[in-house]
């Protein structure tokens, strides 16, 4: 749904400690419809994941340098043209 997007949007403010005492309320009542509380789960879960150390992949020898490379030789998109 087009309008949940403003209440994902503060959910995520809410979760990142961002969110404006004047949307606490809003917030806080969009967690009481399940579309919210899994915005609300999903949004813990990625912060888990980024804070943690265990990445979960490891990166292969070299992936850096390959990485580089390939970006070296990317044609770039003309100026003032979205990618």
């Amino acid at each position: 749904m087009e309008t949940l997007k403003p209440l994902h949007e503060l959910i995520s403010a809410m979760a990142d400690g961002a969110l404006a005492a004047h949307e606490a309320e809003l917030a806080l009542a969009a967690l009481t419809e399940p579309e919210g509380r899994a915005a609300w789960q999903a949004y813990q879960l990625i912060g888990d994941v980024l804070r943690s150390d265990a990445s979960g992949a490891e990166l292969g020898d070299g992936f850096s340098a390959r990485l580089a490379a390939r970006l070296d030789v990317e044609v770039a998109p003309a100026p003032g043209r979205a990618a």
